[in-house]
């Protein structure tokens, strides 16, 4: 059983990013946007209504507080207040979801908060620690990482989680983005990433080493070019090859 995730709700006001409604009847987990990188009260509700309307389970995408970024620029942060801004936003959507009918159901980093505590011991904490104190949730982040290594400390399940549109480095760390070819955009090499990891838990490099890995969900990253069709793809082929696609977190 596979869990395919996508990080929604990421317009802000007027401004909309990504087609959040068709990739709501496709995956299976909703990764939105709490505000700090993108997002904003009015979105927040709206996509853990049609979330709750679908089936789909709702998880905070929790960031640096950095709209101009879009959260995707690293912030020294003091831990003690990461770990506030954590719980402030696990929060924030939380009243959003209950008031759709739902609820936060688990946590993941976004963008460069979510690379940093790979390596951050302190920042990884930090968010297992604004998580804790919100309530005992599921910790979305790479295998291997810090972030995941300090939720099963706590006592937090830890969920992991591969990238079906993005390069690894031999490392088994993301590509940045910042350098060429981070980005998988054809819906075949998304495809083919997701299903050699379905069907033998490998992973090809951008140098062509193979790295070995489990995991539990995938993500297909909204604002992706061809983003809906290569969500489309890879649910049918997963179902085609006899592969439940289901969310992580139990109804």
């Amino acid at each position: 059983m596979i869990d395919l995730n996508s990080d929604l709700g990421e317009g802000f006001g007027i401004w909309r990013l990504g087609d959040d409604d068709a990739l709501l009847g496709i995956v299976t987990s909703a990764n939105v946007a709490c505000g700090f990188h993108a997002g904003d009260p009015s979105t927040m509700r709206r996509v853990c209504r049609q979330a709750a309307s679908a089936g789909v389970a709702v998880g905070a995408q929790v960031s640096y507080r950095d709209l101009a970024g879009f959260g995707r620029r690293f912030i020294d942060a003091d831990p003690a207040e990461l770990a506030d801004e954590v719980l402030y936003q696990v929060g924030a959507l939380d009243a959003c979801a209950r008031a759709a009918g739902t609820k936060v159901e688990y946590v993941k980093p976004h963008g460069a908060l979510y690379n940093a505590t790979v390596h951050h011991d302190a920042q990884a904490k930090a968010v297992v620690d604004g998580v804790k104190a919100f309530g005992d949730l599921p910790v979305l982040g790479l295998p291997g990482s810090r972030l995941l290594h300090h939720a099963e400390r706590a006592g937090l399940r830890a969920v992991r989680e591969a990238f079906a549109d993005r390069a690894y480095t031999p490392e088994a760390t993301l590509v940045p983005r910042t350098q060429p070819n981070a980005v998988l955009t054809s819906t075949d090499a998304v495809l083919a990433q997701v299903l050699r990891l379905a069907r033998d838990g490998e992973l090809v490099a951008i140098d062509g080493t193979v790295l070995k890995t489990r995991v539990d969900s995938v993500c297909l990253h909204g604002d992706t070019p061809g983003a809906v069709e290569h969500a489309r793809e890879v649910r049918g082929a997963l179902e085609r090859e006899g592969i439940p696609v289901a969310r992580f977190v139990p109804r």
